[in-house]
């Protein structure tokens, strides 16, 4: 039988505690969520290993889905600093796992997610570890949920050419997003981890550090920043 606990731990601290994530409430809810219970049951020997997990296959030429490697996800949640009182917007939430993990930082969450069949495993997910804060909103990721906003905090669960303007615009004064942006054609999924910042109605961003993610369905270009 495998100790999914101990590769928990492993995981915090062979993967996440050496790559700079030092925030104590970020790495006890990586050591205390069941990251096997977000991913397909015959993948989930393989749910605490250092890469991204596919949790969706692709269809009809969209992108198959992913759940972000644990490294970039911890970092990426880190960089936009989630404090207990945020309500996020976490974008191409999947099977939830990074909806869980928000969850234990910030007030409230919305995942969203435009596949039905990965929208209700979140839901699944997140009711039965008795998550009571984080909601499942169905629909296209490039439109956010405004109904919602606005947010404190917005993580895009994969790889984007730049954030689309519907999402930035449901940033709450003083609100963060952090997204990884592809690299352009030809990068596959390697790019840079940005964080965009909203001071005084505009929003800026800087990059952080390389990181791999999967593109996410439905966000193309669509240019709303000057680099």
């Amino acid at each position: 039988m495998i100790n999914f606990a101990a590769q928990r731990i492993t995981m915090v601290e062979s993967q996440i505690r050496p790559n700079e994530v030092t925030d104590p409430r970020l790495l006890a809810a990586l050591r205390a969520l069941p990251r096997e219970r977000f991913v397909p049951p015959q993948l989930r020997p393989l749910a605490y290993m250092d890469e991204g997990i596919e949790v969706f296959p692709s269809i009809d030429g969209a992108p198959a889905r992913f759940l972000l490697a644990p490294m970039v996800l911890a970092r990426l949640i880190q960089l936009a600093s989630v404090e207990p009182n945020d309500a996020v917007l976490d974008v191409g939430c999947a099977t939830g796992y990074s909806a869980a993990v928000l969850a234990r930082l910030g007030r409230s969450v919305t995942g969203l997610e435009p596949e039905p069949e990965l929208a209700h495993a979140a839901r699944g997910a997140l009711l039965a570890l008795g998550i009571g804060n984080a909601d499942i909103a169905e629909g296209p990721l490039a439109g956010g949920c405004p109904a919602n906003g606005p947010y404190d905090v917005i993580l895009l669960n994969g790889s984007v050419p730049e954030p689309p303007e519907a999402l930035t615009a449901q940033l709450a004064e003083g609100g963060r997003l952090a997204a990884v942006l592809s690299s352009g054609p030809g990068s596959g999924s390697q790019g840079k981890a940005w964080l965009f910042v909203k001071v005084g109605g505009e929003v800026s961003g800087m990059p952080h550090f390389d990181a791999g993610a999967k593109p996410l369905p439905g966000l193309v270009s669509e240019p709303c920043f000057s680099f």
